[in-house]
C-alpha cells in the first residue's frame, strides 16, 4: 500500500470513534497533549490525528477493523518510553492508548503464571507477585513501562544474564490483528511445538503485527536473598575484560553492570546523594541471588578471587537494603541523569558477544576524539548490551544532524564488525531502520517485510517501523 493514501480522519471518523468509546475518551487537534507526539528522548516527534483510549479488548478490535475498513494508520501507545520513535504516529492516524486497561487478571499459584492487561506497569507486576513469594525476573531500567510495551521489544535489563529476557517469560498472548480480528495464541502451558510460534514472533515485534490486550506471564519462585558487590577498577577496559573470566568460571550472577565515574558523579548530582565510591574510573556491579546466604557468598567469594586477580582495587558488599539502595537507585538514575547533562542526545544500544565489549568501549573513546564530541557509556557487561550515548551539548542543529549521522555509521559498522546486533533490547522503530537493514541484508529483510505482509495486508499497524 501506498503510504501517501491513508486516509486523513475526518468528522465521520471521529464520530464512529466516539459512538463506540463515548465522547470523553476520544481526543483530536489541541485536545491532545503534546507528550503523545513522541517517545522518552523525543527525537522524532508526530501528533496523532486522534487519541483515544481503550478499555477492553473489544473495544480495541472495533476501533482496528474500522481502521482497517477505512484505511487509517493504527498506532497503539503504553507508557511512552521507548528510544527510537516506535511509539510514534508517523503517518499520523489512530493511536489508542493502552494504559487503562491496567488489570492484573488473575495469578495461577499451581501453574506459575499471572494474567495481565496490556496497560500494567513493570514495577506493579514486581510489587504485586511479591504477595506470594513469587518472581517476575526481567528488569528493564524503565520501571513504568508497561508489559506490553516490554512485550513488544523484547525487553531485557539488568537480570537478562541469569534469567534471560521477556520473551523467555511470556507464555500466552490474546491479540488483536490488524483486521480487528481477536485471537489467542500459547497459554499456560510450559511446552509447546504446535505450529508455527506467534507468540514468539510478537515479542519484539514493537506493535506492527498484532496489539497485545493481555498477556499470560511465567513466574518462578522468588530468591531468598540476594547480595551486589559493587569492584572498582583502574579503568574500564580492565573492568570488563574481567567479564568473560567470571562467566567461565560457571558461576552466574543475577546481573553484571558496568559504569564509569563520570557517569556516576552525573547520577549523584542528579539524585542529590552520594554513591558508595566515587573515587575509581570504572566499576563492576554484580549481584547474587539465592534461596541461602551460605549458597550466595559460595558464588560470590570465588567472584571475588577472580576479581582481585584481575586488578580490581577493592570489593565493596552490598548485603542490606539499605546499600543495595543507594548503589542500584544510582544505576537506575544514569539515563536520566546523562539526559540532564545537555541539551539533547540519541542512544546508540548494540549487542555485541561479551568478550568484545571492550574493543567497542575503546572505539567509542575513539570516536570522541575524532568527531569532538561527547559521548557517555554504561550497560549489561555480562549480556554484552550496551547503552552508548551520544551528547549535543552546543552543537548546531545542523552540526548535530551531521556528527550524529557520522557517529552512529561508525558505531552500528564496529558493532557488526564485531558479529553483534544493532539493538540488544530497545528495538529497531523508526530510528534505527536504516541500520537493521544493512545489517541482515536484502534476503532477511524481504522475509521480515513478507512476514509483516501475512500479518498486516494493508500496513496499517504502526506503519514505516521495523521493516
Amino acid at each position: 500500500m501506498n503510504l501517501d493514501r491513508y486516509k486523513k480522519i475526518d468528522e465521520k471518523d471521529i464520530e464512529y470513534l466516539k459512538s463506540v468509546l463515548g465522547q470523553d475518551r476520544v481526543l483530536s487537534g489541541d485536545e491532545i497533549s503534546e507528550d503523545f507526539s513522541h517517545d522518552e528522548l523525543g527525537g522524532i516527534s508526530k501528533m496523532p490525528e486522534v487519541l483515544v483510549e481503550v478499555l477492553t479488548t473489544e473495544e480495541v478490535s472495533k476501533v482496528v477493523k474500522y481502521a482497517y475498513e477505512n484505511n487509517i494508520p493504527v498506532i497503539p501507545r503504553g507508557s511512552g518510553t521507548g528510544l527510537v520513535g516506535a511509539s510514534v504516529p508517523i503517518h499520523g492516524g489512530i493511536m489508542i492508548n493502552m494504559c487503562k486497561m491496567n488489570k492484573i487478571l488473575e495469578v495461577d499459584e499451581e501453574n506459575l503464571t499471572l494474567t495481565v492487561e496490556p496497560g500494567v506497569l513493570l514495577m506493579e507486576i514486581g510489587d504485586y507477585v511479591k504477595e506470594y513469594d513469587l518472581f517476575y525476573p526481567p528488569d528493564p531500567g524503565e520501571k513504568s513501562a508497561t508489559i506490553a510495551g516490554n512485550i513488544n521489544t523484547n525487553a531485557g535489563g539488568m537480570r537478562a544474564v541469569k534469567y534471560g529476557v521477556t520473551r523467555d517469560y511470556v507464555r500466552g498472548l490474546e491479540l488483536v490483528l490488524p483486521t480487528g480480528e481477536i485471537i489467542k495464541v500459547g497459554g499456560k502451558v510450559v511446552k509447546n511445538s504446535s505450529g508455527y510460534s506467534i507468540k514468539d514472533m510478537v515479542c519484539g515485534s514493537e506493535g506492527t503485527l498484532a496489539i497485545v490486550t493481555k498477556a499470560i506471564l511465567k513466574l518462578i519462585p522468588a530468591p531468598k536473598k540476594s547480595i551486589s558487590l559493587l569492584i572498582p577498577f583502574p579503568n574500564l577496559s580492565l573492568a570488563i575484560e574481567t567479564v568473560p573470566k567470571i562467566i567461565k568460571s560457571k558461576v552466574i550472577p543475577t546481573s553484571i553492570e558496568f559504569m564509569e565515574r563520570d557517569v556516576i558523579l552525573a547520577a549523584e548530582e542528579f539524585l542529590g546523594r552520594k554513591f558508595p565510591d566515587n573515587t575509581a574510573d570504572a566499576y563492576l556491579l554484580l549481584t547474587f541471588d539465592g534461596n541461602s546466604t551460605e549458597e550466595i557468598e559460595k558464588d560470590y567469594e570465588g567472584v571475588a578471587n577472580i576479581v582481585l586477580n584481575e586488578g580490581a582495587l577493592d570489593i565493596f558488599i552490598a548485603d542490606t537494603d539499605e546499600r543495595k539502595e543507594a548503589i542500584w537507585s544510582a544505576r537506575g538514575a544514569f539515563l536520566e541523569a546523562i539526559k540532564a547533562s545537555t541539551t539533547e542526545m540519541d542512544e546508540c544500544d548494540v549487542c555485541v558477544p561479551r568478550n568484545r565489549v571492550a574493543d567497542f568501549i575503546n572505539y567509542t573513546y575513539e570516536l570522541q576524539k575524532e568527531f569532538n564530541v561527547r559521548i557517555k557509556n554504561f550497560g549489561h557487561a555480562g549480556d554484552g548490551n550496551l547503552h552508548v550515548y551520544i551528547l549535543k551539548d552546543k552543537m548546531t542543529e545542523e552540526e548535530w544532524n551531521k556528527k550524529l549521522s557520522q557517529v552512529f555509521n561508525c558505531m552500528y559498522e564496529k558493532a557488526r564488525e564485531l558479529r553483534g546486533q544493532v539493538s540488544g533490547e530497545h528495538g529497531i522503530g523508526f530510528a534505527k531502520k536504516v541500520y537493521l537493514k544493512d545489517q541482515i541484508g536484502d534476503v532477511t529483510s524481504i522475509l521480515m517485510k513478507n512476514i509483516k505482509q501475512a500479518f498486516d495486508p494493508k500496513n496499517i499497524l504502526n506503519p514505516g517501523k521495523v521493516c
